[in-house]
């Protein structure tokens, strides 16, 4: 089985940026003494996650008719080299050696790459940086929570690998119990990023209520994640509004906060995470088959429940999915 390669050159520095890029894609420790994800602690209810550089990850195998799609001009090197963006848990964060890329955006692209035969190369990017990287060939691959659209289609193919969702998360001990529609969020103070997919659905969920005569939806808006971590702990606020990978991540390792309901990021429409290439070089038919390989051979499903994120688990790979509309 391959071993992981893994370049350095990215700094933490470029975190703030990269998460302003997870914003507005779909909008985004403990470590582990064992390689693997420790079971939730029966007396805390807090899980926690294997941060550090020895990954025991999921063993997978080569699937040879996948392995054929790879295009020559990939293969040749025997590598594949993956964008990822490591500065949000548990898609992809740097281990506690502040240098090795871990969590599952990385869990997936290892297992891709060795899916199709190849090694993976790992290269830690700016979210904003990797189109042109894709476009230039610095890249052959991203995995770095992508949100297949329709503009990015026009340059880019894509394998779907996770569904796009938005969670709405209540204090641990809240009342508050599901949030699935509008009439849910009637009078409810929420938490909500300025600009992103997620304000864009709450704000038409607001005027649906407003119609029906319905209470408004009290907005706050904050800076930084502590403010809005102590406006829900304090009672000031009710329900943040955010990705859900990053929402379920920090609800895991501290439990201080609870899902109450899970919103498609490209509401009303389905929206999907998916491994992007260049146009037409054939990398992304591979891709799908490697990803439907490890559909069915259960790694995948492994890998997402390792970090928490089997609530946004894909039935299949799909080759170009409908992307979100052109805004």
């Amino acid at each position: 089985m391959s071993s992981l390669a893994f370049k350095s050159g990215v700094t933490v520095a470029l975190a703030a940026s990269t998460l302003l890029g997870l914003a507005a894609c779909s909008d985004p420790g403990a470590a582990a003494a064992s390689g693997t994800t420790a079971a939730p602690s029966s007396s805390s209810g807090v899980k926690q996650f294997n941060l550090s550089p020895q990954q025991d990850r999921i063993k997978v195998t080569v699937d040879a008719a996948a392995a054929k799609l790879v295009p020559d001009t990939i293969k040749k090197d025997g590598k594949l080299t993956v964008a990822v963006s490591p500065f949000a848990a548990p898609l992809a964060v740097y281990a506690t050696d502040n240098k090795t890329p871990v969590g599952n955006e990385v869990d997936i692209a290892v297992a891709l790459a060795e899916s199709l035969g190849l090694e993976a190369d790992i290269v830690p990017t700016a979210w904003a940086d990797w189109p042109l990287g894709v476009e230039s060939g610095k890249y052959e691959a991203v995995l770095s929570n992508v949100t297949v659209t329709e503009e990015r289609k026009l340059k880019f193919d894509f394998a779907s690998y996770r569904e796009d969702k938005l969670g709405f998360y209540a204090k641990a001990d809240s009342g508050i119990t599901k949030v699935e529609s509008a009439p849910d969020v009637a009078g409810k103070r929420v938490i909500v990023g300025s600009g992103t997919n997620q304000e864009a659905i709450l704000l038409r969920w607001d005027e649906e209520n407003k119609k029906n005569g319905l209470k408004p939806v009290d907005f706050q808006y904050y800076d930084d994640d502590s403010a809005s971590q102590l406006a829900i702990q304090s009672g000031r606020a009710d329900l943040t509004f955010g990705p859900n990978a990053t929402s379920a991540y920090k609800a895991a390792t501290d439990a201080k906060t609870k899902l109450v309901g899970l919103v498609a990021g490209g509401w009303p429409l389905k929206a999907n995470i998916a491994v992007t290439t260049k146009k037409d070089n054939g990398l992304a038919a591979a891709a799908q088959a490697g990803l439907n390989h490890l559909i069915q051979d259960g790694s995948y499903a492994k890998i997402l429940d390792r970090w928490g994120l089997s609530d946004e688990a894909v039935a299949k790979s799909e080759l170009n999915p409908p992307g979100l509309p052109k805004k």
